[in-house]
């Protein structure tokens, strides 16, 4: 499986690494990114930054590069993204996020409230850095959501 993790530029997204260790993870960021390829990862450029369009520059992007899943870190994406879901679905592209009705219950204001991630897909979790044990949530619950201890609302992991 190919991951795209965007924000690639951010330390968020290198703590993601771990979350996905049979999996090749490709990390991408808008404008500079540092030229690095290992067996297990890479960094790659998404171009100049054009918040109108993002959702139009990420699939092409996903498509060009065969990508199976991605996982927005910034911000801005999470929205067009959970929006056009549906279209990179018919691609066969798993967007990472939860719904887009629901969307705004899991952003948070401080982007550095959590110390531990999640790692949900279709409501499973696959991976938690605190090492707790969720229970699977509704099959649309997707994302990378952050926490500090299990018992909190889990936010959006976004840089």
């Amino acid at each position: 499986m190919k991951i795209l993790i965007t924000g690639g530029n951010n330390a968020k997204a290198l703590k993601l690494l771990k979350a996905f260790p049979k999996h090749f993870v490709l990390l991408a960021d808008y404008g500079d990114v540092p030229g690095m390829s290992t067996e297990y990862y890479a960094f790659k450029t998404l171009g100049i930054l054009n918040k109108d369009s993002i959702a139009h520059i990420l699939l092409n992007f996903c498509i060009t590069e065969s990508i199976d899943a991605i996982i927005p870190l910034n911000t801005f994406e999470v929205e067009p993204l959970a929006k056009s879901a549906v279209l990179f679905n018919e691609y066969g592209i798993e967007v990472l996020t939860p719904d887009a009705d629901s969307i705004n219950t899991y952003l948070s204001d401080d982007k550095n409230f959590s110390q531990n991630f999640a790692v949900f897909i279709k409501g499973e979790c696959i991976f938690a850095s605190g090492q707790e044990i969720f229970i699977k949530k509704d099959d649309s619950f997707s994302g990378v959501f952050g926490y500090n201890s299990p018992d909190d609302d889990l936010k959006l992991f976004t840089a």
